[in-house]
Order: structure tokens, then sequence, then C-alpha cells
């Protein structure tokens, strides 16, 4: 720490993640100071005055400074940092991240309306060969460092701009996202949709699949993986046992620093970190968790996080999936996804009522609950999401809402008293979703649960699963399948289309690109289990 004037200080990586965790970012700063001191790599300034806490005498530090990079500045940001390149990213409409690179020498200012052409044929859910040029516009606010790259690269999330009629292109997962926040202030229920999503992870080994017309198989290994510890050779035993890995201490815990690494990645390019923990699974299961922040830019930050995640083991010689149920017989990989609603900087979730909360934070989740199977086709959209979505795995199969209760859809978080702490948990996503779609169809479920006052039942407050069958009846579930998801979303959309958020294109779109190349893909296929079953019938 070194002080600068004034009673301010810069502080050096620990304290940058501690202020990032207790802060919210703002842009209201000392622009004259700020000016004089060096960017970090995601282009933000860290101040720190003596600050105390309500209730506290312990002085903290604070981000007082956290400047959304204009055009210009964009470019005197490359200019100090000795930019060489710059990396234009978007999202496919199943939700992986694409990208295109240019020489820094091809961007100026006027590049931030006139954007960058691109084939979009060939991009999965996107425009056909016969309307196929598409505009990237970068979004100047979302510039940083690539911490990866040996050339020097700037990086941009950009908009898809249709070059006829220089609209916004409707099929842009982004798009979708900001819609859904214009349509939240349009309503008069809020002003600000906050989003804190918990993606999990696997980090294995080595992994091999193949699939054709006389076989398919896929293997998958990991040093901690439980199924080594008979392994003849180079074998010190500590993995962590099935559905035992939350959370012992290293050697058990194989990736500490591996995910330490991920973390310091993640800070210099401007992510808030929470915390970092292996979680419940054997074979390398973890979880990395971000501070929430609105619903576009937590999209943003979960696009950049599976990015700095799958780059950092790639550098150690691992591989992570997101799939949500890779491994048999233990626990699956979810995308608990938090979630409140402010208006004039004030929660609006917080009340007097079931564990703290307001009427309308009740409403919002009775939306949730009302649209969850069709909602589960766009948060938990692949065949293997059903996989993890089964009893026995503290997967949200049934859809009630409680507060503590892991085992319920909805859940209340009751760490704070706080008013602002206030919000609900929705569980049954996964990180296979595409975070821009699946951000915006939770917000638009819960907007239609305010509107339409859906009142969303008893509270379910003990075990799900040790019901008995009776009372099991009156509980409803999720899809079993993405096929039965897939009929659920075709049945209950409307409350998508409110705003022109989600359009009928759109969703015909999306429904028939997960049938057709996903669903029906796995169904046509024998499984290699299969023979275990018939083969001898």
């Amino acid at each position: 720490m070194r002080r600068v004037g004034s009673g301010l200080s810069i502080y050096g990586k620990a304290s940058i993640a501690t202020a990032q965790s207790r802060f919210p970012p703002s842009a209201a700063c000392f622009p004259r100071l700020a000016a004089r001191l060096p960017l970090l790599d995601s282009g933000f300034w860290i101040l720190a005055p003596e600050f105390r806490l309500l209730n506290s005498a312990s002085p903290f530090p604070a981000v007082i400074c956290w400047p959304r990079m204009n055009p210009k500045e964009v470019l005197e940001f490359a200019k100090q940092k000795e930019v060489r390149q710059f990396d234009l990213r978007f999202t496919d409409l199943p939700g992986l991240s694409q990208h295109v690179s240019y020489p820094i020498s091809q961007l100026d200012e006027d590049s931030f309306e006139a954007g960058f052409g691109i084939d979009g044929s060939s991009i999965r859910g996107w425009a056909a060969i016969n309307e196929s040029d598409m505009l990237l516009v970068p979004d100047p606010s979302t510039a940083h460092m690539d911490p990866f790259g040996e050339i020097r690269t700037l990086v941009m999330t950009s908009d898809v701009i249709d070059p006829i009629t220089r609209q916004h292109y409707e099929r842009d997962p982004r798009w979708i996202a900001r819609k859904a926040e214009m349509y939240l202030k349009n309503s008069g229920i809020a002003d600000t949709a906050y989003f804190g999503a918990e993606a999990e992870f696997f980090i294995f080994d080595s992994v091999r699949f193949d699939q054709n017309q006389h076989s398919g198989y896929y293997f998958i290994d990991a040093e901690e993986g439980r199924w080594n510890s008979g392994r003849e050779e180079k074998n010190l035993g500590y993995r962590p046992r099935y559905k035992e890995g939350y959370f012992p201490v290293p050697p058990t815990d194989h990736y500490q620093d591996l995910r330490a690494e991920m973390v310091e990645t993640m800070i210099r390019s401007g992510l808030h970190i929470e915390c970092h923990h292996h979680e419940v699974a054997t074979g390398g299961q973890c979880e990395i968790d971000q501070r929430f922040d609105t619903l576009v830019k937590s999209a943003d930050n979960m696009m950049l996080y599976k990015y700095i995640i799958r780059n950092v083991a790639y550098q150690y010689g691992k591989t992570v999936t997101f799939m949500p149920k890779p491994l048999y017989g233990d626990n699956g990989s979810g995308m608990h996804t938090h979630q409140s609603l402010w208006k004039d900087s004030k929660p609006l979730f917080a009340g007097d009522m079931y564990a703290g909360l307001s009427q309308l934070a009740l409403w919002y989740i009775g939306g949730l609950l009302k649209h969850a199977r069709a909602l589960s086709a766009i948060i938990a959209p692949t065949t293997n999401s059903y996989k993890r979505l089964v009893p026995g795995y503290e997967a949200p199969v049934n859809l009630a809402y409680s507060r503590r209760n892991r085992s319920a859809a909805v859940r209340i978080p009751m760490y704070s008293a706080s008013p602002k702490a206030k919000r609900v948990e929705f569980r049954p996503p996964d990180p296979s979703s595409n975070p821009y779609m699946g951000f915006a169809a939770m917000l638009m479920a819960g907007i239609d649960g305010i509107l339409n006052k859906t009142d969303p039942g008893e509270p379910l407050d003990k075990d799900i699963y040790d019901l008995s069958p009776e009372e099991m009846k009156n509980v409803p579930s999720m899809p079993a399948s993405l096929e039965e998801a897939l009929g659920c979303l075709e049945d209950d959309h409307a409350f998508l289309l409110k705003g022109d958020v989600f359009t009928e294109e759109l969703i015909e779109t999306f429904i028939n690109y997960k049938r057709k190349s996903e669903a029906d893909a796995i169904r046509l296929r024998p499984h290699p289990y299969e023979f275990a079953l018939y083969y001898d019938i």
C-alpha cells in the first residue's frame, strides 16, 4: 500500500479483493486524482480512504472509482497498455463465446458506431446464408486486457447489429438481456435487477469421447477422482470420497492453488470474487463465487468467468467442463442464481412476511415456480441437464420454496438480516445455460408473477426427499427430460413475449435447434449401457 494524498491509498491484490467483495462499484470518483493513477488490466482504479462501516470501528478499503470507459478512453487505455490487437466477442444461441481479432490500427472512435462486419450464417441458431451479413459493435464499457494472449490484446464484448436496418439482431442473446432490463424499468416495478450466479465446474486431467455408426464411448480421468484410489503407480491417496468433497483442506482438495490462480486472474480482469472452494463431488468439482451485478453485466461476467477458468486450467495441463452431470453416481454441477429487485437504490425484496420477504418478493417467487417447467428449457437446456435434475444429489427437482432448505427449487438465504442482503435463490439452473437468455427468462417469470400477484403457496421447510408419497403428490416437479422441457416452453412462453423481450421467432428457432440438434440426436443413437441391459435379451 502507498499513500497518494488526501487520505487515499492504492491497495494491493489482497485488499482489492476485499474491497471488491464489500462494496459496489461507483462511477462517481476523483477524476483528477484518478487520471494520474495507472490502470489495472481491467481498466479500473482502486482507491481507498479510511472508511468505517456502520456499527463497526474497523476501517476497510472502499472501491470509490470504477470507470466504465468510453470510446476515447478505450483508445487511450490501448495506447497506455501498448496493445497490438483487439478481440471482439459475442455469444451464440446455445451460449458459447465466439470471437474475431483485428490489428489495433483498425480501431478508432468511429468503430464504436460503424462496427465490424462478420458472416453470421455459420453461427449456431443465427441467420440463414442469404441474410448472413452482421455487424459487431464493441461495447467500450467491457474493455479489458486478455490475460492469456502472447500478443497484447484488448478484449471487448460486442452487440450484434443488422447492417441493413441498423437495429439490434433479435437472436443476439445479449440484446435479449438488455431488453429484459428495459422492460423491468418500463414496468415501473423496479429500475434494477441484480443477479448473482454460482456456476460449478469439474477439473479433469483427460477426457476422450467418440460416437459413430458402430461405437460410442466417453472416458474421463482425474487425479483427484476417488476411482483412482486403487491405482498401483504414483498413488499418494488423499482423494475426496463420493459426495464428500464439500470441503476438505489440501491435500484432499487437489486444486486450491489452481483455483487461487483462477481467482487472481479474474480479479486482474475486473471480476468481483467473494470466495472459492471445492464442491461436493469427487474428481475435481469446484466453485468460485462472483459478486452480484446488474443483469447484463452479470451475464457478461459469467462469460468472462468461464473463459478464465478454462484457460487457466488449460495452462496447467487440465481440462474443465461445465457439463451439468459428467460423472455417474455423484453430484452434478448447478448454477444457483441469486436475484433481487431494487428501485431508487432501495431493496424491494425485504419485508415482514415469510423469511423476511416482502409481498412483492413472494409474488416474484410465485412467477418463478409457475413458469419453472417452461424456464427449464432455457436454464437447464441440455439432455445432460436432466441427469443432474434427479432426486438424491441435492438437485432441486421439486417446485417449492423455503428458507435455508436447499432441497427446494427456490431458497431464501438467511445469512444476513440486512434488507440489502434479502434475495431469492433459484436453484434449478445449470452452467450449460446461456446466461443472457437464462437471466432474462427468470426475470420475465418473476415480473409476470408480480404483475399477476401469483401466490407461491405455502413454504416447504422440511426435507422434500423425506416426504411421504401422499405429500409428494401435491408438490409439482421439474421436467424429466429436455424433450419434455421443450414441450413445456412451447405451451407456456407468453410471459417471455412481453415487451418484445423474447420474440416468437426466437423461441421457435431455439426449440427447433434444441430438438433437432440435441434431443433427437441423442434419442436416435444407441447408448452404451443399453448393451449391458439388452444385448442378450
